[in-house]
């Protein structure tokens, strides 16, 4: 049996090795059945950057020595122990903890994403010739607009084919701009707008350019499946605060208070929601913003990508606008997907405070660059176009909800509450537990159930736990 003693601030421990750890600056010791120190591991900042024998680490690592060093970095959950030493004499090696430690133990902590899996498995099917009814993908199922379309064969036409700046041409930023001060009443600069290529880009940007290890994002339930991941790509712990059935999955004041704490870095919102389509009314949202005034070290994410997929004469209010003391720490984000029917066209946009907006800048120009120069300035077309085709698309989607909402609650298994916006619904499938499926299937779980209904009835699903 081997076992690890960790030394931190004075603090000892053991532990098991299959026992998930945390460790961000102190001294490693690899431990026989003895006790005896087989090997001593440095780390700093989060990285472990050296590894010798315990005098040799005791020796050259006490006090704030500065090296030139080579590392991996630890993540929360695990020690990720390959690393090598450079210089003071220690040979150059590669070491290995845990022994079980590989290079994909960062991939290990982080989930894919259950609907683009369900997707793919619809896709699987249809290609083998089944005739499946996809509803995982969270996209439109009509074209994108002709005068977006005629844009972008424009652009391409004139040689707009090449490098933009980072994030996002002056123009689209300047579209950006004037949508959010016609629909919003929000008054921004390009300096303070961000494009990326897509949504989830802008999300992950904002997080990456933010947050340390050990931060928390607290995030409603039921949350969009790629909130938490991101977070934990990042390195910080995603705090779930939950939002009832009975309050139609709208989170109370009193839920986000007790979420937050001193380590709370964001708290992100989302209206209407993916998947439960709940909206949040202005007055929902003050009572939100009243509680988020009381922790002035809290940073704002406000998802608003449906906020033109609204029914029943629902308003649509964004929290930024509902409070403006809340401006200056809030990340407004919004797209071009869902409204103008572009989702493979990847382009999303946020505006918030100009240090952040060139944090996330600096992010970009490390990993994806420029968003598709040629989508750019279709979205330009998008916003500064006509809007025509919104109203419509919304009445087609509402008789769609509606024609669903009321088939499922014919049922007996099923309890479907009425989204006020996006194009989802979040249906209760408990009733069904403990029944057989057609098939034959006993279901205990709704993964068990969206499984038996692809695999029976040839309908893709995604299993409401994927969502929290």
């Amino acid at each position: 049996m081997r076992y690890l003693i960790i030394l931190l601030a004075f603090v000892a421990c053991n532990t098991k090795e299959d026992v998930d750890l945390v460790v961000h600056n102190g001294t490693v010791y690899t431990v026989d059945s003895s006790f005896s120190v087989k090997q001593a591991f440095a780390v700093k900042d989060g990285k472990i950057i050296a590894s010798g024998s315990n005098e040799e680490i005791n020796s050259k690592f006490r006090g704030d020595s500065t090296v030139d060093l080579q590392g991996r970095f630890v993540y929360p959950g695990f020690i990720d122990a390959h690393a090598h030493f450079m210089g003071y004499g220690l040979s150059l090696e590669t070491v290995n903890l845990l022994e079980t430690q590989s290079w994909d133990e960062a991939l290990k902590r982080i989930k894919p994403s259950a609907t683009i899996a369900v997707s793919q498995k619809a896709r699987e099917l249809q290609a083998r010739g089944e005739d499946v009814i996809g509803l995982g993908a969270g996209e439109p199922d009509f074209d994108t607009p002709d005068n977006v379309k005629q844009a972008a064969i424009k652009a391409i036409q004139d040689g707009k084919t090449k490098y933009t700046d980072v994030d996002g041409i002056p123009e689209l930023k300047d579209a950006i701009c004037a949508k959010f001060k016609r629909e919003n009443g929000l008054i921004y600069k390009p300096s303070q707008v961000n494009v990326s290529p897509g949504g989830k880009p802008v999300i992950f940007n904002a997080f990456m350019a933010t947050l340390n290890f050990g931060d928390e994002v607290v995030i409603p339930t039921p949350y969009w499946v790629s909130y938490p991941e991101m977070a934990l790509i990042c390195g910080a712990t995603p705090v779930f605060a939950e939002a009832k059935a009975s309050d139609n999955y709208k989170l109370k004041p009193e839920a986000l208070e007790a979420a937050i704490t001193p380590k709370t870095k964001w708290v992100l919102l989302n209206s209407p929601s993916n998947p439960s389509g709940a909206g949040y009314t202005k007055e929902e949202l003050q009572g939100l913003a009243d509680v988020l005034l009381r922790h002035p070290h809290v940073w704002i994410l406000t998802d608003d990508m449906y906020e033109h997929l609204v029914f029943d004469g629902f308003k649509f209010w964004t929290i930024a606008q509902v409070e403006p003391r809340l401006y200056d720490r809030t990340l407004t984000m919004n797209g071009v997907s869902k409204a103008y029917s572009m989702t493979g066209w990847r382009i999303g946009y946020a505006a918030g405070p100009e240090a952040l907006i060139k944090g996330m800048a600096k992010v970009m120009s490390q990993t994806t660059s420029n968003p598709c120069s040629v989508s750019q300035w279709a979205a330009v077309e998008a916003l500064n176009g006509t809007q025509e085709y919104i109203k419509p698309n919304q009445e087609l989607f509402k008789k769609r909800r509606d024609i669903v909402v009321s088939m499922l609650n014919q049922t007996e298994e099923l309890v479907c509450p009425t989204p006020e916006g996006a194009f989802y619904v979040y249906p209760d499938c408990s009733k069904a537990m403990g029944k057989t499926s057609a098939g034959g299937k006993k279901l205990t779980n709704d993964e068990e159930f969206a499984a038996a209904l692809l695999e029976e009835e040839k309908v893709a699903v995604v299993f409401g736990s994927a969502f929290g």
